[in-house]
């Protein structure tokens, strides 16, 4: 019998965490990119800082996605190590309210309530305008229901003869207030956190046992002391692949923490006695007594609730000396990143959303952006050289080649870059996603396509003046230099306003300035291939070296139409023939 009702339990504890992550999943996606411009905008000191943080993580009920999103702002270098320090605070309060919910759902049978809310969640999720707010329902009835039958089969688990005399035997050697009982407590809930990797399932099991009287109530305490420490570790594993202000931003939260377990278990017996005073819980009391199971799960919650806005009010004051902190134990590698491989943005996160994966692959096209902007560069100064000098020399050739091997190093990067990026695009359009999204995705896999495309034609460019350079070939003429710096420029504008766009708002982006510039480009590229013709019939260069010269003008004409339909795919039009 108990081994059924050990698997009803486990069972119940996958529903509630189902419920949790699916009523968050849907609450951010209502919010959505509001959530992304609040944390980005309501930052300004640590006090807004941290009321941000509050309010997001009510709204969405996750610590760990506020927290995440954060970590991913900071390694995008939307929010300073700062700011981001007061947003977790802020957040370590907002997450409390978790816990008052759970308490609700230990004070009354909410299961009566579950199913109607099931039946309505059904017909708007069927009913494709309003289809997250029925996810939102469902999320919350399998929350409440995995609650409540968590707490009916935790109180059947307890009165099984064999099994509650065993849990009370296992928890009753424990029993003495002890220093290392104490630890003993703090690391099992550590520990338990960061195998669930939700401490709200954690806090449920916490409550379930101290309201059946099984877990003492100090105990309890000690768990939910470690709970708040394992749930910080979530953010650190994620930030393990991000950048050092991300990595540090998440030891920060770990940090916060820590310390405020530190404080508070040096004045724990105050502490848990003004608790107990003010929630009226009497800690001699029977679990056999009238109300003990609310009372114990009201405890539990105000203790959760005073220890995050005390350690919050106590540590917000010595933010800039956490920043010191945390910069003096994480350093920056002494690597050049740039030169390297690697997606700065994409983390291989837990439990993230739809929401902010969309976010984290909207960071790493813009940094694909720029790069290849940073690649077109390279190629101008590669003509650069190439044109300074009339013979080889050994400095201007070793310059020459190292540039060439680092844009031919660039060319390979954008190839991975386009196939990571599409990967990881890949895999969150296999998640539950909104019609809004789905678009952005589409919207993406062409951006990171013409992104490619145009990391294709740098090379090209660059493998035509490398031919030129290490031919037999005549120089340009100084008309020749002329025409194709004034094209390049042409096309070195077409990039800078494609990053405008790429790292800004495309609300506030003129896209004609963009049509414009291509305009321009496909007018001087015809105008320069009818003159090309008539010079080389006057015979000004040879027809080899005009070939040469016609390449690169052409090359940055497929340029500017690359930059277009990265701008058309950005903007949400469509692509013109």
């Amino acid at each position: 019998m108990s081994i059924w009702v050990f698997f009803k339990l486990l069972g119940s504890l996958a529903l509630l965490m189902f419920g949790m992550k699916s009523m968050s999943e849907a609450l951010q996606k209502m919010a959505g990119p509001q959530l992304r411009h609040v944390l980005g905008a309501m930052t300004t000191n640590r006090f807004t800082g941290m009321l941000t943080g509050m309010f997001v993580t009510a709204a969405v009920q996750s610590s760990t996605a506020t927290t995440l999103m954060t970590v991913s702002f900071v390694n995008a270098g939307l929010l300073t190590l700062v700011q981001a320090i007061s947003v977790i605070m802020g957040a370590h309060i907002g997450t409390t309210v978790t816990a008052w919910i759970m308490s609700f759902g230990f004070s009354f049978n909410i299961a009566d309530f579950v199913y109607p809310a099931f039946f309505i969640g059904i017909i708007l999720i069927y009913m494709k305008k309003r289809r997250i707010i029925g996810d939102f329902l469902f999320g919350v009835s399998f929350l409440f229901l995995g609650l409540s039958t968590l707490k009916d089969t935790g109180f059947s688990l307890v009165n099984d003869p064999v099994a509650g005399e065993a849990i009370s035997a296992f928890f009753s050697n424990f029993n003495e207030p002890t220093f290392w009982n104490k630890l003993l407590f703090l690391l099992m809930g550590t520990v338990l956190t960061l195998c669930v990797q939700s401490s709200a399932a954690i806090m449920a099991i916490t409550m379930m046992l101290c309201s059946t009287g099984v877990l003492h109530i100090d105990q309890g305490i000690m768990l939910v002391l470690g709970e708040n420490i394992g749930t910080t570790i979530t953010s650190n594993i994620v930030a393990l692949s991000a950048n050092v202000q991300a990595r540090r931003a998440a030891f920060a939260h770990m940090s916060i923490n820590t310390l405020g377990v530190l404080w508070v278990m040096a004045v724990l017996p105050w502490f848990y006695g003004a608790i107990c005073q003010f929630v009226g819980f009497d800690p001699s009391m029977s679990s056999t007594a009238p109300g003990f199971a609310v009372k114990a799960s009201m405890v539990l919650a105000t203790f959760h609730s005073a220890f995050n806005i005390s350690n919050t009010v106590l540590l917000i004051w010595f933010i800039p000396y956490i920043e010191r902190f945390v910069c003096w134990a994480i350093k920056p590698k002494k690597v050049d990143e740039e030169e390297d491989f690697r997606l700065h943005f994409i983390t291989s996160g837990i439990m993230k959303t739809p929401e902010l994966s969309v976010l984290e692959a909207h960071k790493e096209i813009e940094a694909f952006s720029d790069r290849m902007q940073r690649m077109f560069v390279m190629v101008r100064d590669l003509l650069n050289i190439s044109s300074s000098f009339s013979e080889k020399k050994d400095n201007k050739e070793a310059e020459f080649n190292r540039l060439y091997s680092r844009i031919e190093k660039y060319e390979g990067i954008s190839d991975n870059m386009e196939i990571e990026i599409a990967n990881y695009l890949d895999q969150v359009s296999d998640a539950h996603l909104s019609d809004e999204t789905k678009a952005k995705i589409r919207a993406m896999l062409r951006e990171i396509s013409e992104l490619e495309s145009i990391g294709d034609a740098c090379f090209n460019m660059a493998r035509t003046i490398n031919r030129k350079y290490n031919g037999k070939q005549d120089h340009f003429n100084e008309r020749q230099y002329e025409h194709i710096h004034q094209m390049m420029d042409l096309t070195e504008q077409a990039l800078v306003q494609m990053n405008v766009l790429m790292g800004g708002r495309k609300e506030a982006f003129d896209v004609n300035r963009s049509f414009n510039i291509e305009n321009e480009i496909n007018n001087y590229r015809s105008q320069l291939k009818a003159q090309n013709i008539v010079d080389i019939n006057n015979h000004e260069y040879t027809y080899a070296v005009g070939t040469i010269y016609m390449d690169l003008i052409n090359e940055c004409e497929k340029l500017g139409d690359y930059v277009v339909n990265v701008v058309e795919a950005r903007m949400g039009t469509r692509q013109r023939a």
